[in-house]
């Protein structure tokens, strides 16, 4: 793989979060709201290649983006005997050490870091206690002004519209989205399961088309 150069990964989002049904609620404005502040989202689900390992995706994904947003919500075991889900902070320390041992531009990546409840990660992960983390209690507007905030705060975005904004700029997509796909023979089920890349596009498209 030749090696990422700065204007490669410059608008890149390294997205690390849980790929259940139940967050898609939350994945889907998240997307659509780096879409719309100019960035360009990666996440593992973009592409599925059986000759490519999740842990080599990773890793390459990592490797060229300059930003990342990892979220930890889902760290804590929901019921009796279910294990802890231990991808999301494998994947923030992967990202972690790469900016932490890069000796070229990639020493200056940023990371926003999300959960739950405030200082909920302090009961698994320790170890990144001190360090300015987000929270949402699972609501997607939330979701979206940590997002949008920290872009202005930490990657020094400008002029960008406000957080209430961007969110009634997706409910308007989502539910343009909705309709178009439903008269093209898209059935709830089609859409609720559609691919990311595919998801992807047509925010673009809708982004494009409602500056």
């Amino acid at each position: 793989m030749p090696h990422p150069n700065k204007k490669q990964s410059a608008r890149n989002v390294f997205i690390n979060c849980p790929f259940d049904s139940k967050y898609y609620s939350l994945l889907r404005p998240l997307l659509f709201t780096i879409a719309d502040l100019g960035f360009n989202p990666r996440i593992a689900l973009e592409t599925s290649d059986s000759g490519e390992t999740r842990i080599e995706k990773i890793c390459r994904l990592v490797k060229t983006s300059m930003y990342s947003v990892h979220d930890l919500s889902r760290l804590k075991a929901a019921k009796s005997g279910e294990f802890y889900r231990l991808n999301m902070p494998f994947e923030l320390g992967i990202d972690y050490a790469s900016r932490r041992f890069a000796t070229n531009h990639l020493r200056r990546k940023k990371c926003l870091i999300l959960e739950e409840r405030p200082f909920d990660y302090r009961r698994a992960l320790s170890d990144i206690a001190g360090l300015d983390i987000k929270s949402h209690d699972n609501d997607p507007l939330k979701l979206v002004r940590a997002i949008r905030n920290w872009f202005v705060e930490t990657v020094g975005v400008e002029g960008v519209e406000g957080p209430m904004v961007i969110w009634h700029k997706f409910n308007d997509f989502a539910s343009d989205f909705n309709a178009k796909r439903r008269t093209e023979g898209f059935s709830k089920t089609d859409l609720d399961t559609m691919p990311i890349p595919e998801y992807l596009r047509f925010i673009k498209s809708w982004i494009r088309a409602n500056p």
